[in-house]
């Protein structure tokens, strides 16, 4: 595929349309690397939320043990 063959799209200097697929092509290196970045963030953030809800699950069960020892102790010193 030849690049001057590409159609340029109206309001995005980085992509070009192929005439022949109507595919979209980014024709930006600076843009492609934004998008991994911003990807690998995004990632990193998804990774840290269920870090944290598996944290959360886990300070639950804890708290529920907890509760159910002091009922214990209640209930045994009457």
């Amino acid at each position: 595929m030849d690049t001057n063959d590409l159609i340029p799209i109206k309001d995005n200097l980085g992509l070009m349309r192929d005439p022949n697929t109507f595919a979209i092509i980014n024709n930006s290196s600076s843009q492609y690397q934004n998008y991994l970045r911003l990807k690998k963030q995004k990632e990193m953030e998804g990774g840290k939320i269920r870090n944290i809800e598996e944290e959360m699950d886990s300070i639950k069960d804890e708290l529920s043990e907890i509760k159910s020892l002091l009922r214990t102790l209640i209930n045994g010193s009457k």
